[in-house]
């Protein structure tokens, strides 16, 4: 479960994420990282699990997974960042290592892609 004070909560914040962050995908979830220069406070990280996904069974069961590996990630996050977490509908189908890799590979090339200097990379 992801502390109240890591859970992005307010829909501004997920658009501000989705439309002006660095994206990075992988075959069951893209990542939305969203640097907001003026906030220090913790990372705060939201989940997108449309029905495309699957029935509520398999939506719910994806949404623990992600949650339990963006727990873990936590502290790989600049202060201030808000990052989303869209599942894609192989997640369902995916296990758990699958969803996990995924993310971890995500948030690395994310958080790289964020930091890099001017002029490197996408």
């Amino acid at each position: 479960m992801l502390p109240a004070a890591h859970r992005l909560r307010r829909s501004v914040d997920f658009e501000r994420a989705v439309r002006r962050g660095t994206r990075a995908g992988r075959s069951t979830v893209v990542v939305h990282l969203f640097l907001d220069p003026e906030e220090d406070g913790p990372p705060q990280v939201g989940l997108v699990v449309s029905k495309a996904v699957g029935n509520a069974v398999h939506r719910n069961k994806v949404k623990r997974r992600l949650r339990h590996s963006a727990q873990r990630h936590l502290g790989a996050l600049p202060p201030g960042a808000r990052v989303v977490v869209r599942a894609l509908p192989p997640s369902a189908g995916a296990t758990y290592a699958d969803l996990d890799r995924d993310l971890d590979r995500c948030v690395e090339r994310a958080v790289r892609r964020l930091t890099a200097p001017a002029g490197h990379g996408r």
